[in-house]
């Protein structure tokens, strides 16, 4: 790490061609970001919160600037959302041409090349290689919400299976499926109905292998849903929020066989794992798990705003003319974004970056562990792992301990996320742009908070 005095001007351009460089010249968050909070604080709903109250300048490979001239290392790719860095040369190259030719139709009144490209493109990628279609939407709680749809109209039943530390998103549908009740779910019931939860296979907590976690999950369903009741289960492969909980192998493929033996839809919710993030183009690729429709949003795009359905076409097309879609559904600079995203992974190898990286972060995350009894379980894959924080010798969660070590990193100028139901998990979810030697650096400091907060 370098210190500098502040720079006279805010650096006003990002992407690969940014110092990668951890910097600190003021303390974090600086006098300008300062500023700038007490700004939010007057204009920005409260119930709206700020991890790491820095305000970013520029960014792009592994590095944020922020307004104060700091230049922060990044393990959180803006929670799994810029897989190919902030500002990507193909991301950027298409969007800038696209924004050159129009910004909007609404693909719904006068369609366009650019969605058809994506669904496309989605549909090569995917797991499995039967006949897929597709439907582009905003956000991945809006995906989520669709494939439901798309299972009820498709099967004519009604309920919802989803996991024990589940995360689906915010909206009143995605509310019910989510797990944890703190922040995304007090107060704002009532929720959906016919949401059932079935108990989610986690071996640091259970101990149970794939297939005895399945026929567990199973016995709760038949039991207190009845097949013959249910639509689609819907699965993370890789939990997100819930604390990057991987389920034991077998667990996936058991309840896929289960679906397809009782005609009930497979969802897999690849939202946060899809695009490369765990050394796949999917999750489910790793155990030849091929679901019936698939959710997709954050690393989609580089950044920008989409999410996508992408299923059998059978099941596609069961619903009516005009009941999927949105007005903003598919825009032109999203799906330019989504083609640049997808070229930058294939051009790079980033299926084999993510494994690269895992390499790294597991070796010194297992050395972590073997220095620190804190923790408990080293779990994840690809550039998609955590750290659960117990008190030692227990499975006792020490929410205290994570987050002091996370404010240690902060303060030292690297972004990290916690996460899981008791917020005891580390994430980390770098950029597959970053570089070996500020993952090294990074993770330098995550040992020296451990240290520090022992």
């Amino acid at each position: 790490m370098t210190t500098t005095s502040a720079p006279s001007t805010t650096p006003t351009t990002g992407g690969p061609g940014l110092p990668q460089e951890r910097r600190l010249v003021t303390e974090i968050p600086g006098p300008r970001s300062l500023e700038r909070l007490e700004r939010k604080r007057a204009h920005v709903a409260d119930g709206v919160g700020t991890t790491l109250p820095v305000f970013v300048a520029a960014a792009g490979g592994g590095v944020l600037v922020d307004v104060d001239g700091n230049s922060l290392i990044d393990l959180g790719s803006g929670i799994a959302v810029t897989t190919v860095g902030n500002a990507a040369p193909a991301v950027v190259e298409r969007v800038s041409a696209q924004l050159e030719a129009f910004t909007h139709t609404c693909f719904m009144v006068t369609p366009y090349d650019g969605y058809v490209d994506v669904c496309e493109r989605l549909a090569e990628l995917t797991p499995g290689d039967h006949a897929k279609k597709s439907a582009l939407f905003n956000s991945g709680a809006e995906a989520v919400e669709n494939a439901v749809k798309i299972a009820r109209v498709a099967t004519g039943r009604d309920a919802v299976v989803v996991f024990d530390h589940a995360y689906h998103g915010r909206t009143n549908l995605t509310m019910a499926m989510t797990a944890k009740n703190m922040p995304y779910k007090h107060g704002f019931g009532p929720f959906a109905g016919e949401v059932y939860r079935a108990p989610m296979s986690y071996p640091f907590r259970d101990g149970l292998s794939g297939g005895e976690a399945a026929r567990r999950a199973i016995d709760v369903v038949e039991k207190q849903v009845g097949a013959t009741n249910l639509a689609c289960v819907v699965i993370e492969p890789v939990q997100g929020e819930g604390g990057f909980v991987e389920p034991a192998p077998g667990f996936l493929p058991a309840l896929a066989q289960w679906c397809r033996a009782n005609d009930v839809v497979l969802v897999a919710d690849e939202i946060q794992s899809g695009f490369c993030r765990t050394g796949d183009w999917f999750a489910c690729d790793r155990e030849g798990v091929v679901p019936d429709l698939v959710t997709t949003a954050k690393g989609i795009a580089g950044g920008l705003p989409l999410a996508a359905v992408t299923g059998r076409a059978d099941l596609m097309d069961a619903v009516h003319v005009g009941g999927l879609g949105g007005t903003y559904g598919g825009n032109p600079l999203a799906c330019a974004a989504a083609l640049g995203a997808m070229q930058e992974m294939t051009d790079h190898d980033l299926v084999g970056r993510a494994r690269a990286i895992e390499t790294i972060m597991r070796g010194r995350l297992d050395a972590l562990q073997a220095e620190h009894p804190v923790i408990g379980d080293v779990r994840g894959r690809g550039a998609m792992m955590a750290i659960e924080l117990c008190e030692p010798g227990t499975t006792e969660p020490d929410p205290v301990r994570a987050a002091a070590v996370s404010a240690y990193c902060h303060q030292q100028g690297v972004v990290t996320l916690t996460c899981g139901t008791w917020g005891n998990v580390f994430r980390f979810l770098p950029p597959l742009a970053i570089s070996d030697a500020l993952l090294h650096e990074a993770f330098d400091v995550v040992a020296d908070g451990f240290r520090a907060t022992a």
